[in-house]
């Protein structure tokens, strides 16, 4: 009867035991959700800071990089420029890779990602995109001697991508057939190309364009691939103050014309008469085709 007992006793507390980690994982799990919808700052933190935290890319000449006396330049700054300046903060830029994009706007370490970002259903399903306010497709970039001009020639022979780029995702799911030699950063797919690791590279067109005009050797043989997409800043998810204060800016500044502004003050300079600006501009954040 004892030994009975003893076994009634166990098993009364073997069940107490894991109703209680049960409830303990339960809260843990609520405690680390509502860390986690808590962890973007308010435009109120934003302001007692003094600045507004924003990623954007050092080595994507011209729209986000750093010059030769160490400041940030580019399309993507000159905008983050007037979002800090508007809120009344200074901006704090952090270089982002292409392959963190998602990561930093995902987990707040910025408030702002400002880094050529293609807006796309799988990113939107973990960050929040505001209203674009540039157009892109892909393109792809090879040396004049041997130009690439349709995917066709790509077979058998490396294609440079970067890592967790539009171009990274469209040839992966379109043409798994080709062969794509990838990198982290821009600096080193352009060093690969430069090296002929690869027969061609392919990233936005609006990027192959501009660095081809710098390099005469080689040429944009595929200037628009894919569909038309659309650039935009992200936030984290649920972050819908700072969403709006973007989307209000965006439609304000349209009424400026601030991004043809932009583009005459940042990338004029770099394609001259090579691009029509209403090809690349998204003025108040509509996409006239």
């Amino acid at each position: 009867m004892l030994k009975k007992l003893s076994y009634i006793l166990a098993a009364i507390t073997l069940v107490c035991t894991m109703a209680f980690a049960a409830g303990c994982g339960s809260k843990n799990s609520d405690d680390k959700q509502a860390a986690q919808k808590a962890s973007f700052r308010s435009i109120a933190d934003i302001k007692q800071s003094g600045k507004l935290i924003i990623g954007v890319f050092s080595d994507k000449a011209p729209f986000g990089y750093i010059d030769k006396d160490g400041n940030y330049q580019g399309y993507d700054v000159y905008f983050a420029e007037r979002l800090a300046k508007d809120m009344g903060v200074k901006a704090e830029y952090i270089s982002l890779e292409p392959a963190n994009r998602v990561e930093y706007a995902k987990t707040g370490k910025v408030d702002i990602v400002l880094a050529n970002f293609t807006v796309t259903k799988e990113r939107a399903e973990q960050v929040d995109f505001a209203l674009p306010y540039m157009k892109v497709a892909l393109g792809v970039v090879s040396p004049k001697k041997d130009n690439i001009t349709s995917i066709d020639q790509l077979k058998d022979k490396l294609l440079i991508v970067a890592k967790g780029t539009t171009a990274e995702t469209y040839f992966d799911k379109h043409h798994p057939e080709i062969k794509l030699l990838k990198f982290d950063q821009y600096t080193e797919t352009f060093n690969a190309l430069l090296d002929g690791r690869g027969a061609a590279f392919s990233t936005d067109n609006t990027e192959v364009l501009a660095w081809a005009m710098k390099n005469p050797d080689f040429k944009v043989g595929i200037t628009s691939l894919g569909d038309l997409d659309t650039i935009a800043p992200a936030v984290q998810k649920g972050n819908k103050e700072l969403l709006a204060y973007i989307n209000d800016e965006i439609k304000k500044l349209g009424k400026e014309n601030f991004f043809h502004k932009n583009y005459e003050a940042t990338l004029a300079p770099v394609y001259g008469s090579a691009v029509n600006p209403d090809d690349l501009v998204v003025e108040g954040g509509e996409v006239k085709k």
